[in-house]
This record gives structure tokens, C-alpha cells and sequence, in this order.
């Protein structure tokens, strides 16, 4: 199989790439930067060009723009050129080939939660452009006919984003974080790349894609970082939308309040398993 892969320059592309690589596909990196394996064909996503899928058997679009940059009309103009037009390139370009589209737990609408996450609750309401372009930018691959994989949390090696806002909680020997606990899911990197793979011949629609087991956030960030956590009182920490420095935005401190158990049983019953989950050895690196 002859497998493009869109984003395979970043983070959770190129663990695509390899895994793809080393199950016998043959890698087409599509983006403005070769991925790590394979052969690299140019397309900038933020241009009105549509990238070039020959002899391609099978798509797999994890290019994104993601973060949470200060808000405005100017931040919401880039990510939409992105995660909503270059979505719509790719998927003219994709024709009648599969596509497995990698959207985000934050198009969900926004907690606290008092029960597991499934693919029907309601996404709307999200709180940053990337919230509400990916939303908007999976409804263009829903109507398509494309499976849409809803990560939350992706962490592993060379994660540019969870670890380095984590570390940054941490002062005098401790991280510190909106209290109180709160059970939340985490997706290993290594997971997601398994599920972009296997959901190639999945039913079209929506799929949560998560670690197999729940997490508790204080035991979980204690045993990656090395520290205890300390509580900051919630309200305090929205005052001043951060914790200990600029480590979490508003957005931030929701996703590690709010108590987001995504349910991936609908993943689990076509066959998929998670086989990897948080370790402190592995995690923090």
C-alpha cells in the first residue's frame, strides 16, 4: 500500500510515518517538509493549491495548525487557512481514496464532565480557533465520508507541546496545578499512530482515541515530572489565566479541570487495541 501522509514533519505525523514505514507501506510525506521516511512531495496547506496525490492508495491528514496563540481575527484567519481550507484541498485532491482525518477532543463542547465522553456529545461552544477550526474542518471530512480519529492529550517523544507546558507548572520542587483532581484520558502517541493506520478500512465517522485506562491528573503529572503537585484554587488561576508563570492559558487550565474521560469503545469494537500508556521512565524524557 502506497500511504500519504500529511503533517509526517511533526510530531504526531513523522510517528505515523515510521510505524507506516516499518509495517511495509510506502510513505508519500505531503508538506512543506520531507517527514521522516519516504518520499516528500511539496504542499503548503495554507495556499489554494491542491497537493498531488498520484498513485497514492490511502490519506492520512494530521497537518494542523494547532496551539493556543492570543485570540483575535488575525489567529482565527491562519487557522482556519489551514485546518478548514487546506482540508477542503485535501480531500478534492483525495477523490475516492480513503481518508483517515486526525481532528482533536477539543472540538468537543467544553466540560466540567460527570461522565465518559462519546462520539455524540455536542462540539460546539469550543474556546480557541484551533477548538473551532478543527470542528469545523472535520465537518468538511464527515460529509466526505472520511474517519475521523478524536486524540486527546497525545503525548511521547518528542512532544512539543503537553511536556513543555507541564514542566513550566513546576517551582520550588513542585507542580503546580488548578486543583482539585480530576480523572482525565491521555492518548500515547504511539496509540494514535496504530489507530491512523488500522482505521484505513474503518467505517466512515467519528472515533475517540485514548489510552485504555483512566488517568488521575495528580498522580499522573507527579510520576512524569518527578514532583508532588500542589493545588492552586481554580478560581485564582482563571483570575490570572496562569499558574506559576505563563505555562496555562484559560484554555489550558480547562483541560486539566475539566475532567475529560473520552469513551473509545466504539474504536475498540472494530478490533483496534491501545498497547501502550503512561510510564514515568518513558514519559519524562
Amino acid at each position: 500500500m502506497r500511504v500519504a501522509i500529511t503533517g509526517a514533519s511533526g510530531f504526531c505525523g513523522g510517528h505515523v510515518a515510521r510505524l507506516a514505514a516499518a509495517s511495509g507501506a510506502e510513505v508519500v510525506s505531503v508538506g512543506r517538509r520531507p517527514g521522516p521516511v519516504g518520499k516528500h512531495v511539496f504542499w503548503d496547506a495554507t495556499t489554494g493549491d491542491i497537493p498531488d496525490m498520484a498513485g497514492v492508495d490511502a490519506v492520512l491528514h494530521l497537518a494542523a495548525a494547532v496551539g493556543d496563540p492570543r485570540p483575535g481575527r488575525r489567529t482565527e484567519a491562519a487557522f482556519r487557512a489551514v485546518n478548514v481550507g487546506g482540508t477542503r484541498r485535501l480531500l478534492e485532491a483525495a477523490g475516492q481514496r480513503p481518508v483517515v482525518w486526525v481532528s482533536s477532543a477539543s472540538v468537543y463542547r467544553p466540560g466540567p464532565y460527570t461522565g465518559a465522553i462519546r462520539e455524540d456529545h455536542p462540539v460546539e461552544g469550543q474556546r480557541t480557533a484551533y477548538g473551532r477550526t478543527k470542528s469545523a474542518g472535520e465537518l468538511l471530512a464527515l460529509d466526505f465520508g472520511a474517519v475521523v480519529l478524536r486524540p486527546r492529550a497525545v503525548y511521547g517523544d518528542g512532544d512539543p507541546h503537553l511536556m513543555p507546558r507541564l514542566r513550566r507548572t513546576v517551582r520550588g520542587g513542585r507542580a503546580w496545578l488548578p486543583g482539585p483532581d480530576v480523572p482525565l484520558s491521555l492518548t500515547a502517541v504511539e496509540n494514535l499512530a496504530s489507530a491512523c493506520l488500522a482505521a484505513i478500512g474503518w467505517p466512515g465517522g467519528a472515533y475517540n482515541i485514548a489510552d485504555d485506562r483512566v488517568y488521575q491528573r495528580d498522580a499522573a503529572v507527579g510520576a512524569v515530572l518527578g514532583v508532588p503537585v500542589r493545588h492552586v484554587p481554580i478560581g485564582v488561576a482563571r483570575a490570572a489565566s496562569l499558574v506559576a508563570g505563563p505555562a496555562l492559558t484559560r484554555y489550558g487550565i480547562d483541560q486539566v479541570t475539566d475532567g475529560m474521560v473520552l469513551d473509545i469503545g466504539k474504536a475498540l469494537r472494530t478490533g483496534w487495541r491501545p498497547f501502550t500508556s503512561l510510564t514515568p521512565l518513558r514519559s519524562g524524557q
